[in-house]
């Protein structure tokens, strides 16, 4: 799919749908050519709904060396190594928009691109650029990924 169809094809109401986690990563790769320094990235969804992997992809994109795992645990992975830094946080274990603060958040904005699994958990620390990525899982099978902005 050329460049230029992929996010009018993202941000349309029917976004784009990925058969296999193989798909969603390419996805992610494919979308790293479009973000610059200060995307952020909000991926929304169930459980098992592929954000990790277009993490994944979007890191794997912009060049950096290390491969992209969940960061449940940690609260915050960051990538170097890359066209630019990668800051990838997970909100589902944060109980308060007051620990976003103690993990660096608002420090790695400006940074580099900072990509928030489970980023509607704290929707009012997202700034309004913000990518809103929902993640959808088909009853066919597969996944489906809307944006909005």
């Amino acid at each position: 799919m050329p460049s230029s169809d992929l996010l009018a094809r993202l941000f349309s109401p029917e976004g784009i749908v990925c058969v296999r986690p193989e798909d969603t990563h390419d996805l992610g790769a494919a979308v790293a050519e479009h973000v610059k320094l200060g995307s952020v990235l909000s991926l929304e969804g169930p459980l098992g709904a592929g954000k990790t992997q277009f993490a994944g992809g979007l890191v794997r994109g912009l060049g950096c060396e290390t491969e992209a795992t969940s960061p449940s645990f940690a609260l915050m992975h960051e990538y170097a190594g890359g066209r630019l830094p990668v800051f990838h946080f997970d909100f589902y274990r944060m109980d308060s928009e007051a620990e976003l603060l103690t993990a660096g958040f608002d420090d790695c904005l400006p940074a580099g691109v900072t990509i928030a699994e489970w980023g509607d958990k704290f929707p009012d620390a997202l700034p309004r650029s913000a990518w809103r990525l929902r993640f959808l899982l088909r009853p066919e099978g597969g996944r489906q990924i809307v944006g909005t902005r």
